[in-house]
C-alpha cells in the first residue's frame, strides 16, 4: 500500500500534535491517508428474508462486495480464509452462512463440502460408538481469546433471529449452561483450548454437535503463529478426524487481518491442500480518513507515551495505547495518571489479569467511562471498542500485521483515526523511522507455524489415541510424519497395538498439554491474602518470577519469595522496593546438524538443530525513572536446555583486518549478533521473545566468526527458516542499519538490547558495520 508523506502542516487532528513534539525535541514524520468509499453487494438469495430483515434492522442495508464472496464459497462446500483489514466486516462474512445453516435447520443451504472426504478408515480404527442419525446443522466458532468469543457472541446475537440457538462454551462456563450448550446449542462459540481440553476428549457427550457439525470459523487466524499456532493446528486435526467419525465434513472458514501467503496459512492450520482454500483479499469496506504520526522520541518511550495518553484524554479523545510488554503497561498507566489534569479514568489491561478485572475493563472501555488504557496485544483482537479516537503504539509491536492491526482500533464508523507510532529502543524501531517504506508500502508478513513439529505433535497423538485408536488413514489429518511418530511411541510404551488400532497407555493426555506454551504453567500468588494474581509459563519463571524479581500487577508491585520445589505456583508479597530487575543470564548454541547452506556475500548463511544450553545467573536491581542499574545479585538456578531449529552466518576471521584484535572482535560479533537479531521480526513474523541469539569468534562447531539466531521452542517454530530463506535480504537490512544510525558508539536503535542476558561482554558498532561490509551484504 502506498501512502503519500505530509511535507507541511495541514489542517486536521495531528497538526497541534505534530507542533508540540518537534516542539520539545522529539522527530516526528507524518503520513495519510483519505477516507475511503465501500462497495456493496446484493444479499445472497440463500440468505432467509428473516435473517435480511434483521439486519437491515440493525443498520445493514446491504453487504460489502467481500463479505458476500466469502459466504458464497463457504456455501459452496469450499474452506475460506477472509484476509481484510480491521473493522472490515470479516464477521458478517462468515455470520452469513453459518446463520442461515443454523437457524433454518439441516439441510437447509447449499451441497455438501467436496473433494476433501478422507479415505476410508481400515477394520483397525472402528470403533462402535452407538447409532449415528440426521441433526440439524451446528457450527462452531473458535477465538484466541475468551474476551474475543464473548464481543463476538454479543454481536451474533444481535444480529441473529430470535429463538436462533446460539452459546458460548469456555471454563467460566457453568455446569447447567454446558448441559444445555451440549444438547441444543446450534452455533458455539467458544475457544481452541476449550476444544482442546473439554470437547475433544469428551466426545461422545458432543456427539450432537459433531454430528451436525457444517462450518467452523476460526477467527484471528493470523494470531496462530510459532508455538501457539503448531499447537492449535494440531487441535484442528483431532477436530476433523472426530467430525468425519460421526459422519460430517465440515468448511472451515478462516478470518484474519491482512497476511501474506493467506491460502498456505490456511493450509497449515487445516492441514489441507493451500489450492483447496478460496482467498478473499480484497477489501471493499468504507473506511475513514486516517493521520499516522511516526515519532523517534528524544528520551523514554514509554515516558513519551504516557504523556501522550494523558494529553489525548485530557483533550476528550477516548485513547487506546499498545505497549510492548505487560511491565510497560503499568508503567504507561502510572505515569499517564500523574500527568492527566483531568478526572478522566485510565487503567491497565494486560494478560494475566483474572477474568473478572479484564471484562469489567473491557465494559468500562465499551461504555465510555474508561478514558484511557495502556495495553499490551491483549487488546489487539477484534473487541468491539467503538468509538476510539486515537491509537497510540509504544514501541513497534513486531510485524506488518499487528501494526496495521493495532493502528485499525482506531477510527471506526465516520469519525476519522489518529494513530502514533512512539519509536522504541529496539534496532527495528530505528530502522522502521528511517524507512517509513518498509512499514507503510511493503506487504505484511506471512503467518509462520510448524504443524509438523514432533515436539508438539507427540503429545497430541497421545491425546488422539484416547479419542478414537490410531490407525493408518490418520496421515490425512496430521499428516506424513503420523506413522514415524507412532512407531517411535510405540516403541517407548505410550502406544499399545490392539485389534481396534494403537490405544494410549498412559492418563489423561490433553491435560498435559498447554496449547499456549512449551511446558506448565505457574500460578503467580499473593502471599498475604492467597489471590492468584497471575499466571507465567514455567519456561519464562527463571526470567520474570525469580526470588527477589519485582513483578508489577495493576499498578501494584511484588516482591517474588523463593520458589517451593516441583509447586505449580510462585509466591510473591505487596512491596513498593523502588527498584525494577531484569535478568542476566548464560547461553551457549552448540551445532547438532546442519540441514541446508548456501553463499551468501563472502560467508556462508545454514540452517540446522542446535541444543541451546542457558541459566539465568542473577539479577539487576535498576532504578524505574532512568534505568540506571544499582548492583548486582547472583541466582543458583538450573541450566535448561532446548533442542531446536536455527539459521546462522559464518565468516572466516582470517578476513577482518590486523587492527581489529581478538577483543574488539568478540565485541564486533556481539554488536552484529544484537543487530541481526534485532531486524528479524521484519522479514520472519515474529516476536522478539520468539526466537533467541549468540555469536562466537570462533565457534567451536564451526571453526569461524559465527552469528546464530535460534528458535525458541523445542523442535523450531518455523522463524529460523524464514530467516534462512531471506538471509541476504536481512543481512543487508542489518548492514544498513549500522550505516545509517548516527550514534557515536552505539545505541539502542541499532546494537543495545536491554533483552541481553550477557553481563560485562562489550559492544563494537564500528566493528560491526566493517563486519558486514568485509562480508559482502
Amino acid at each position: 500500500m502506498t501512502v503519500r508523506a505530509e511535507p507541511t502542516p495541514r489542517v486536521g487532528s495531528v497538526d497541534a500534535l505534530a507542533a508540540h513534539l518537534t516542539t520539545a525535541g522529539h522527530r516526528v514524520r507524518r503520513f495519510s491517508w483519505p477516507a475511503r468509499s465501500g462497495h456493496t453487494a446484493d444479499w445472497p438469495s440463500w440468505v432467509p428474508a428473516e435473517i435480511v430483515t434483521g439486519l437491515a434492522a440493525a443498520g445493514i442495508a446491504a453487504p460489502w462486495r467481500h463479505q458476500v464472496e466469502a459466504a458464497e464459497a463457504a456455501v459452496a462446500g469450499r474452506h475460506v480464509i477472509l484476509a481484510t483489514g480491521t473493522a472490515s466486516g470479516k464477521s458478517l462474512g462468515f455470520l452469513l452462512p453459518v446463520l442461515a445453516a443454523t437457524y433454518g435447520g439441516a439441510d437447509s443451504v447449499g451441497p455438501r463440502p467436496p473433494g476433501d472426504r478422507p479415505p476410508a478408515r481400515d477394520p483397525l480404527d472402528r470403533l462402535d460408538l452407538g447409532p449415528v442419525g440426521p441433526r440439524p446443522h451446528t457450527a462452531l466458532y473458535l477465538s484466541p481469546t475468551k474476551a474475543l468469543a464473548h464481543d463476538q457472541f454479543r454481536a451474533a446475537r444481535a444480529l441473529g433471529p430470535r429463538g436462533w440457538r446460539i452459546a458460548t462454551l469456555d471454563g467460566d462456563t457453568e455446569p447447567a449452561a454446558r448441559d444445555w450448550v451440549r444438547d441444543w446449542g446450534t452455533y458455539v462459540v467458544s475457544n481452541p483450548d476449550m476444544l482442546h481440553h473439554s470437547v475433544l476428549p469428551q466426545h461422545r457427550r458432543w456427539a450432537p454437535l459433531l454430528r451436525g457439525l457444517r462450518y467452523v470459523v476460526v477467527d484471528e487466524a493470523h494470531r496462530y503463529r510459532g508455538v501457539f499456532g503448531a499447537q492449535v493446528a494440531a487441535v484442528l486435526a483431532r477436530l476433523r478426524r472426530l467430525a468425519h467419525y460421526y459422519g460430517a465434513d465440515p468448511v472451515f472458514v478462516l478470518a484474519a487481518a491482512t497476511i501474506a501467503e493467506p491460502a498456505q496459512t490456511a493450509a497449515r492450520l487445516l492441514g489441507v491442500p493451500a489450492d483447496r482454500i478460496v482467498v478473499v483479499d480484497r477489501d471493499d469496506s468504507a473506511r475513514p480518513a486516517r493521520e499516522l504520526a511516526l515519532v523517534e522520541p528524544a528520551g523514554d518511550a514509554d515516558e513519551l507515551t504516557a504523556e501522550l495518553l494523558a494529553r489525548c484524554v485530557d483533550e476528550g479523545r477516548q485513547t487506546l495505547a499498545f505497549t510492548r510488554s505487560r511491565r510497560s503497561a503499568e508503567a504507561v498507566t502510572l505515569a499517564a495518571r500523574r500527568r492527566t489534569v483531568s478526572a478522566a479514568r485510565i487503567e491497565a489491561y494486560r494478560a494475566g489479569y483474572l477474568a473478572a478485572d479484564r471484562r469489567a475493563i473491557e465494559s468500562d472501555l465499551r461504555s465510555g467511562e474508561i478514558r484511557g488504557v495502556a495495553s499490551t496485544n491483549a487488546l489487539e483482537l477484534g473487541i468491539d471498542v467503538a468509538g476510539l479516537d486515537a491509537v497510540l503504539i509504544d514501541g513497534y509491536p513486531g510485524t506488518r500485521s499487528s501494526f496495521w492491526q493495532q493502528a485499525g482500533r482506531a477510527g471506526r464508523g465516520d469519525a476519522d483515526a489518529l494513530v502514533v507510532l512512539v519509536a522504541g529502543r529496539h534496532p527495528l524501531d530505528r530502522f522502521l523511522v528511517e524507512h517509513p517504506e518498509v512499514l507503510l508500502d511493503r506487504p505484511v508478513e506471512a503467518t509462520v507455524l510448524n504443524p509438523a513439529n514432533p515436539y508438539v505433535l507427540r503429545p497430541h497423538l497421545l491425546a488422539g489415541a484416547q479419542e478414537l485408536p490410531l490407525g493408518t488413514s490418520d496421515e490425512h489429518y496430521f499428516g506424513p510424519s503420523t506413522s514415524g511418530l507412532i512407531a517411535e511411541l510405540a516403541r517407548g510404551g505410550a502406544l499399545r497395538r490392539r485389534p481396534n488400532g494403537w490405544f494410549c497407555t498412559g492418563g489423561a493426555a490433553a491435560r498435559e498439554i498447554d496449547l499456549r506454551a512449551a511446558g506448565r504453567r505457574l500460578d503467580i500468588v499473593e502471599q498475604q491474602t492467597g489471590r492468584v494474581l497471575g499466571v507465567v509459563d514455567e519456561s519464562g519463571a527463571d526470567l520474570c518470577v525469580h526470588e527477589g524479581a519485582v513483578y508489577v500487577h495493576r499498578g501494584d508491585t511484588y516482591l517474588c519469595l523463593p520458589a517451593e520445589d516441583d509447586e505449580p505456583e510462585v509466591l510473591v508479597r505487596a512491596a513498593q522496593p523502588g527498584y525494577l530487575t531484569s535478568p542476566r543470564r548464560e547461553t551457549e548454541v552448540r551445532i547438532l546438524a546442519e540441514r541446508a547452506r548456501r553463499a551468501v556475500g563472502a560467508g556462508w548463511a545454514a540452517l540446522g538443530e542446535v541444543e541451546v544450553h542457558s541459566r539465568v545467573t542473577g539479577y539487576l536491581r535498576r532504578d524505574p525513572e532512568t534505568g540506571t542499574v544499582w548492583d548486582q545479585t547472583p541466582l543458583d538456578l538450573p541450566t535448561r536446555t532446548l533442542r531446536t531449529t536455527a539459521v546462522w552466518f559464518t565468516l572466516d576471521p582470517g578476513l577482518v583486518p590486523d587492527e581489529i584484535s581478538l577483543a574488539r572482535l568478540d565485541a564486533t560479533a556481539h554488536a552484529a549478533e544484537h543487530a541481526w537479531l534485532g531486524l528479524l521480526p521484519a522479514y520472519a513474523g515474529c516476536d522478539p521473545w520468539d526466537v533467541n541469539g549468540a555469536s562466537a569468534v570462533r565457534h567451536p562447531d564451526t571453526g569461524l566468526l559465527t552469528l546464530i539466531l535460534s528458535d525458541a521452542l523445542a523442535g523450531g517454530a518455523g522463524f529460523a527458516e524464514h530467516g534462512f530463506a531471506v538471509a541476504e535480504r536481512w543481512l543487508r537490512a542489518t548492514a544498513d542499519l549500522l550505516r545509517g544510525c548516527d550514534c557515536a558508539a552505539g545505541c539502542p536503535g541499532c546494537i543495545v538490547s536491554a533483552a541481553c542476558g550477557t553481563t560485562g561482554r562489550p559492544l563494537d558498532k564500528s566493528g560491526a558495520a566493517l563486519l558486514l561490509q568485509i562480508g559482502g551484504v
